[in-house]
């Protein structure tokens, strides 16, 4: 048991792509022909991909932060991976980045900041919705669920 745990402590590191956490490099994700890399689903760690990945509707790839703005806990921009980010966009192949960010503060405002950095380079942005969750009661939703699944509302 212990050699499998130290076996795989070190075989597991940083895709150099999406900084997603893997057994060889690039990870299984990126490396796919199955997958449409000009669409990256941006998210905070590697659980979110984890999360992402189980409703198998997705068929882009992923880029791992590391991490939120958080001023408030001394995190910048420079101390997550946005830098890698903007590296992989200039590139050319990129259309679309999906910020799929949790909807706190610290989420909201890395998702702002990555926005305001892509949308001038002419890249579609988009923000994943967030508001009710299927089962969920009106009357027990907050004031900003309710806002933001209002302002997520789609045609049927």
């Amino acid at each position: 048991m212990t050699q499998t745990i130290l076996r795989a402590r070190s075989e597991i590191r940083y895709c150099s792509v999406c900084c997603n956490m893997t057994d060889r490099d690039p990870c299984a994700i990126c490396s796919s022909n199955n997958r449409d890399k000009s669409v990256i689903c941006v998210v905070k760690d590697p659980r979110d991909v984890v999360a992402m990945e189980k409703m198998h509707d997705y068929r882009g790839v992923y880029h791992v932060l590391h991490g939120t703005i958080s001023p408030m806990e001394g995190i910048g921009p420079d101390d997550i991976r946005i830098r890698e980010l903007l590296s992989r966009i200039n590139d050319g192949e990129v259309r679309e980045v999906i910020l799929a960010t949790n909807p706190d503060v610290e989420g909201e405002a890395t998702a702002v900041y990555i926005s305001r950095l892509i949308k001038p380079l002419g890249i579609r942005v988009t923000r994943i919705a967030h508001g009710i969750p299927i089962g969920g009661d009106l009357e027990y939703a907050d004031e900003v669920t309710l806002s933001k699944a209002m302002e997520g509302r789609r045609e049927m």
